[in-house]
C-alpha cells in the first residue's frame, strides 16, 4: 500500500513514515512536473530504508540487544 503511495502521492509516505519535513520538501518537489518522477523515486528509497530500519530493530529486539546499545 505503502509503495502504491510512494509512486503516486510521494509527500504521504514521508508523513506515514513520521518524515514530516522531508514530506514537506517532496510535496514542493512533486507540484513540479519535472521534480515528479525525482520525488517518486526518492519517496520509494526512503520507504525502503525505514522498513530497514524496522527489521533491524527487529533483530536486535529478537535478540536481546537493548535498543540504548544498538548494533549496526
Amino acid at each position: 500500500m505503502r509503495l502504491l503511495l510512494a509512486i503516486f502521492l510521494p509527500p504521504l509516505v514521508f508523513f506515514t513514515i513520521w518524515r514530516p519535513f522531508q514530506g514537506i520538501f517532496c510535496a514542493l518537489l512533486w507540484m513540479t512536473i519535472i521534480g515528479w518522477p525525482v520525488a517518486a523515486i526518492w519517496a520509494v528509497y526512503a520507504l525502503s530504508q525505514y522498513r530497514n530500519e524496522e527489521m533491524r530493530e527487529d533483530f536486535a529486539y529478537g535478540h536481546g540487544y537493548s535498543r540504548r546499545y544498538r548494533r549496526y
